[in-house]
């Protein structure tokens, strides 16, 4: 019982409590006057216990409580087969394979304008302004067009989500690498000049190794950002699979409990991407020699 008394677990599981004992709380006071105005029609007075209860077991609640949406969950995840439409683990895969071309295509992009700012300060007056510009536009505004213009040029299917994945994910890699490859100390940099380093050799040798924290740091934020680009991609698509369907099918209908579901699916999945990320990170510091 050790591990319980140490480290985070007790101070998460307490958060946890209290989120679930709010939440619950909240579904009763949302739900309540839809609750007593079916009673009313019906006819019935239910006491104070059955009242409550009928307000956590609405099947279009307003807000619904935890268990239904893990119900809800369970059902679509393990309670259908992986290849039926009606799966949440096949409408993840259609957005997860969105999301990691947009990510791989934002993450290239990022390196690319980034050593090019490092390199050229030109670029980085003339350029980075823009970069930054771009962020400020929604995405929601630009979604639409980009896929009604790619469309009309036969462009469909995986590679407008895909380059609207990228548009949200280059800008953090952006600005991690740049930071990162401006990182190494001034005197490093003397002492590579002194050894009669090229900037080449300077680059791969002494830039590169010291911008990676700051590029796998960058790549977690891009990689969740990428999984929302992805599921707004697929909303103006009118997308027939995939999580943003799940939430498109779930608002056209009142289905509150299965938009939640969608949520809960889309979180579990950023989380794991996330996770490979940090994983990957371990990987390549080890295998370059880092400290634990």
């Amino acid at each position: 019982m050790r591990w319980l008394t140490e480290g985070k677990t007790i101070p998460v599981l307490t958060i946890v409590v209290v989120i679930m004992i709010v939440w619950y709380v909240g579904a009763v006071f949302m739900n309540a006057p839809v609750q007593r105005d079916m009673n009313k029609r019906a006819k019935i007075e239910p006491t104070t216990a059955e009242f409550v209860e009928q307000t956590w077991n609405q099947p279009k609640p307003i807000l619904p409580a935890p268990h239904q949406i893990a119900q809800n969950f369970w059902k679509a995840t393990f309670g259908v087969k992986v290849t039926s439409r009606r799966s949440l683990v096949y409408d993840a895969g259609v957005t997860l394979s969105s999301t990691v071309l947009g990510f791989a295509l934002g993450t290239v992009l990022g390196v690319l304008i980034a050593v090019g700012i490092v390199h050229l300060p030109t670029l980085e007056r003339s350029f980075m302004p823009w970069i930054i510009a771009s962020q400020t536009i929604p995405i929601l505004a630009i979604a639409p067009m980009l896929i009604v213009v790619l469309a009309a040029i036969g462009v469909k299917g995986l590679i407008p989500k895909a380059l609207i994945s990228a548009y949200l994910s280059f800008f953090p890699v952006v600005v991690g690498m740049v930071k990162g490859l401006r990182s190494p100390d001034g005197l490093l940099l003397d002492l590579m000049r002194t050894y009669n380093a090229g900037r080449a050799v300077t680059f791969w040798k002494l830039r590169v190794p010291a911008s990676l924290p700051f590029l796998f740091a960058s790549m977690k934020i891009a990689i969740a950002a990428s999984l929302v680009g992805a599921i707004v991609g697929e909303l103006p698509t009118g997308a027939r699979a995939g999580i943003g369907s799940k939430l498109l099918i779930g608002s056209y209908y009142g289905q509150t409990i299965q938009i939640w579901s969608a949520l809960l699916m889309a979180s579990l999945l950023a989380t794991a991407l996330i996770v490979i990320v940090g994983l990957s990170e371990r990987l390549t510091l080890r295998n370059m020699g880092a400290r634990p």
